[in-house]
This record gives C-alpha cells, structure tokens and sequence, in this order.
C-alpha cells in the first residue's frame, strides 16, 4: 500500500499535469492566445481586451477540454473497475458491448437525420440497452463468472459492429463522414461538458467507497469471501458504474479507444494495485491524456481536424506493446 505522502505526491503530481493540459488546449490553436489572455477570459468574462479570443476560450476550447477531460476520466475509471472485475489485463470500457450498442443508436440517428440531441439520446439509450442485454444474458440461470460476462459482452459487441456495417453499407454519402467520425472519437460533437462532468464525479463518488473491497477482489473470489466481501453484490456493482460511466463518455464522445486499457496500466506502475489510489489516479490521468490528444487532433493538420480517437490509438499502441516488454511472463 503506498504511504498517506505518496499518494498525495502522485495525485499532486496528476493534478499538475491535467492542469498543464488545459492551458495547452486554451492556449494552442489557429489562433493563438497567452495564457495570460486565457487567464483573464476566463476571470475577466467576455470580451474585455480580447475581442475574439475571450469568445474562442469561452465558447469553443473551454467547454471541448472539460468535455475531453471528462470523457477521460471516465473511460479511465471505467478500464480500471473492469480490470478488477474481469480479473484481466485486457478489460476495457468497450469489451462488453457498450460501445457497440452506443454505436447502433447514434448510427440509426444519424442515418435518419435527427440533429445532435436525438443522436446523443439514442447513442445513450443503445448504450443502456447492450448494458441491459449483456447483464441479462451472462447472468442466465443465476450464475455468475467472468469468462461468460466476457464471452457474452464479445458477442453483443460482434452483432452490435455488424448492425453498425449495415448501416454505414446503406447510408447516403454526405452523412457517412459524421457517421465515421463518431465511430472514431470525435470531441468537436460534444454538445454540453456538464452531463459527462457530473458522470465523472458521481462514478468516482460512488467507486471510493468500495475501493478496499475491490483490493480484496482483485486477489481472488475465494479470498474475498473468506475476508466477508458480499461479492456478487459487488461485481453487480462494479458492472454498473463502468458501464454507465462507459456510456456516458460514448455519448459525449463516440468511440475513443485505449484510453481505458492503458491509462489504469500506466497508472498501476506508480500507484500499485491500491484502488484507494488508483481509482482517482486514473480518472486524473485519463481526463489529462484525452485533453492532450485532442489538442493535438485539432492543431497537428489545422485547420482540418482528426479524429481524436486516431491519436488515442497512436498513442496507446507503442505503450502498451512497451508494457506487455516490460512484463515477458
């Protein structure tokens, strides 16, 4: 267990970071502004001296850097708690189908013409409805493990990627780069920073309380039974805050991957298996990571945009290769 100075070290440490990256995603852009400038648009109101950067800060990069940190942090929180549920190095946020079922609903909408509202809503009620089929499917006849959690989460996901393919066959083509987009990650569609905001807090919220007994039910069921953790009650737990912390970062967001499964890796190295620690360690380090590549997304190629689910990927390909180097067994 890290000591009580460490761990306020290494949150200190993370709280910097994420704090270094909103100044970068205020400040860099086509438009350049100080941070000086940044700093009295956000104190000083609109307008001021600023003309139009206090409106470029306020309107456009704020609310995208507190929907990207927040969109982190939750997948982050999300690959952490399912690691823990799966007892797997490999679980992340999207291996139990959310995302595919986000991806059904959002696609319909677009594919229908609804505007960003009914495709943030019906990308949020697909995301539920797979949570929904997922649970309902493994749990069967009462029984409980995380190999058919798993198994089941890969075919919901499997069928939810070829409902995804029929739809992208049969779409017209001046809707099929939205469509690509969302499927991609992309924060410039994020409509309001406040509800993944609010998620954020309320899952981390809702995890701390049960962080000991996560740290028993990583070191096995048998053992945690044996030291009194109710653990079906947990696991059913833990299933519901990732999945809705999942879905609410899909909704926001659309697709952005390996966040979830290498923020908690990466975070573990310093941290240890302490989910005292880790739990907000990743939120912090998820939120200031997506904030990072999305910053880089919108200014590598400016004025055109990438998706920032491709730097995502970029990114965590090389680490996580480095970390499986790291550990050969």
């Amino acid at each position: 267990m890290p000591s009580r100075r460490r761990a306020i070290l290494i949150l200190a440490a993370l709280t910097l970071l994420a704090l270094l990256s909103f100044v970068l995603a205020l400040t860099v852009g086509s438009y350049r502004v100080t941070p000086a400038e940044a700093l009295t648009a956000l104190f000083g109101g609109m307008g001021g001296n600023l003309g139009g950067g206090a409106d470029i800060v306020l309107q456009l990069r704020l609310p995208r850097a507190l929907a990207g940190f927040a969109c982190g942090g939750l997948l982050a929180l999300a690959g952490a708690l399912m690691q823990v549920l799966l007892r797997n190095p490999l679980a992340e946020p999207y291996v139990l189908g959310i995302s595919g079922g986000a991806g059904v609903g959002a696609m319909f909408a677009i594919l229908i013409g609804l505007p960003t509202l009914g495709i943030d809503g019906l990308a949020f009620a697909g995301a539920l409805g797979a949570m929904l089929l997922v649970f309902g499917l493994a749990h069967g006849d009462g029984s409980w493990t995380q190999t058919r959690l798993l198994l089941t989460g890969v075919i919901v996901a499997a069928g939810c990627g070829a409902l995804v393919a029929l739809m992208l066959t049969v779409a017209e083509e001046q809707k099929l780069r939205g469509m690509l987009f969302w499927l991609m990650g992309d924060l410039a569609q994020a409509s309001s920073p406040w509800p993944p905001l609010l998620a954020l807090l309320a899952a981390l919220a809702a995890a701390m309380p049960f962080a000991r007994e996560l740290n028993l039910l990583a070191r096995g069921l048998m053992q945690a039974r044996a030291l009194g953790v109710a653990v079906n009650r947990l696991r059913y737990v833990v299933y519901l805050l990732a999945s809705l912390a999942t879905a609410a970062s899909v909704t926001t967001a659309g697709s952005i991957g390996f966040v979830g499964l290498v923020v908690p890796h990466l975070v573990r190295l310093a941290t240890g298996n302490d989910q005292r620690l880790l739990l907000p360690a990743s939120a912090l380090a998820g939120g200031a990571l997506l904030v990072l590549a999305d910053t880089a997304a919108r200014t590598a190629i400016a004025p055109q945009q990438l998706p920032v689910g491709v730097l995502t990927a970029l990114i965590g390909v090389p680490v996580f290769l480095f970390l499986l180097a790291r550990q050969p067994r």
